[in-house]
């Protein structure tokens, strides 16, 4: 078991002169037997964070410590760290019993009785132990997932690193390896460093997740954190699917003006944007509702465009009214807001029944919209995590 540090990492590649800076000054402290998942969009320095941390990649500026030492120029054997990577990389003229104990048997001093009893308990816990005498080529893809882990295992790491280890999978059995890797993860209790850029995954998987753009870290925090109190605009914009909507918008007076709505905001609100005058205004799909009748100011006039049915909800694209109380059809094919999307998106039950082009009144309530700063990105309000209902088990 270790703590892991990152501290101020930076990582530069030279392209024929410039530096081309891949990481920039991460911070990051990671718990003893955490499980904390690296994500973001492709190119954003995620997977070079992780080899950074293997020793793969060296350090430029900065200090990766482990229990409080820095480890930045051990050898990656010396790291006490094992890495399971996209590929499964087994040999494939090795039983699963030999690709699983060959570290062992090349690294250390380990007597055959007890490479043996290692390797039948980390197949057992994968469900593998009767596939030891197979070789990778008789094996499924998921099966052959299972013993690049079990080889993992059997070196009994302080650290686990995981480089998008589901990706070449299909997704059914990719939703059945989360859950059994987190399951191996609690039971062993290692310090887990994972790399995806599938947010399901990160939000499903990690105690915390630390979310990465153009090689700068956005937020570390708790799944339920990042989605509802998102640090900034790309936060908002990446984790979550469907995407949050946005609006940009004008802080003018007491209310947001928009091309196409005007949302007034209540003096609490108000109080979060300071002298702030270009304000982007934020929803969750799932927070917008849909309506009978207007009944307020937070109430607006759209046309359905698509329907997206998801099964147990329906994805319904809307479009506002061309001018407030016109009821005329919309022209689709025509965006009216340069730059930002003609159409936002409501999640509603998948038991409720709307078409594309007729009309519906969306309702956008004040205690869900989140506020950033168009100019830095930065949140200025978010929907709070402080009236989260909390489930008492019944005893």
């Amino acid at each position: 078991m270790a703590k892991l540090t990152l501290t101020d990492v930076t990582k530069r590649f030279n392209d024929g002169g410039d530096d081309i800076v891949a990481v920039d000054e991460a911070s990051i402290d990671i718990d003893d037997g955490e499980f904390i998942v690296l994500v973001g969009p492709s190119g954003c320095g995620k997977s070079t964070t992780l080899r950074m941390i293997a020793g793969l990649e060296s350090v430029t500026e900065g200090t990766i410590s482990l229990d409080g030492a820095a480890i930045n120029n051990r050898k990656p054997a010396d790291r006490d760290i094992a890495m399971v990577f996209q590929s499964y990389a087994l040999y494939p003229h090795m039983t699963v019993r030999e690709n699983m104990s060959f570290g062992l048997e090349e690294s250390t001093d380990l007597p055959d009785d007890e490479i043996r009893e290692r390797v039948e308990d980390a197949a057992h816990m994968m469900g593998i132990g009767d596939l030891l005498d197979r070789k990778p080529g008789e094996l499924s893809g998921g099966q052959q997932q299972r013993v690049a882990l079990g080889r993992a295992i059997v070196r009994d790491p302080s650290v686990f690193l995981m480089d998008e280890p589901l990706s070449n999978l299909d997704a059914k059995l990719r939703a059945q390896m989360r859950t059994e890797l987190q399951r191996i993860q609690e039971d062993l209790g290692v310090t887990t460093v994972y790399v995806t850029h599938d947010q399901t995954e990160a939000m499903t998987m990690g105690d915390r997740v630390a979310i990465l753009n153009d090689g700068k870290l956005q937020q570390v925090a708790t799944p339920l954190e990042a989605y509802h109190e998102p640090a900034n605009q790309f936060v908002a914009s990446f984790v979550g699917e469907p995407s949050m909507n946005f609006f940009e918008t004008e802080f003018q007076d007491d209310r947001l003006v928009h091309d196409n709505f005007e949302y007034p905001l209540t003096e609490d609100v108000r109080e979060k944007l300071g002298d702030t005058g270009h304000v982007t205004l934020g929803i969750r799909p799932e927070d917008i509702e849909l309506v009978d009748t207007v009944d307020g100011d937070h109430d607006f006039r759209t046309v359905v465009d698509v329907v997206e049915p998801v099964g147990s909800g329906n994805n319904v694209y809307l479009a506002f009214e061309g001018t407030e109380g016109d009821t005329t059809e919309l022209d689709l094919d025509e965006s009216d807001i340069e730059g930002e999307s003609r159409t936002f998106v409501a999640t509603i039950g998948g038991l409720r029944q709307v078409e594309a082009g007729q009309p519906a009144i969306a309702r956008i309530p004040e205690e869900a919209i989140h506020l950033f700063d168009s100019d830095t990105g930065q949140a200025l309000r978010n929907r709070s995590l402080e009236n989260a209902e909390l489930v008492e088990p019944q005893v």
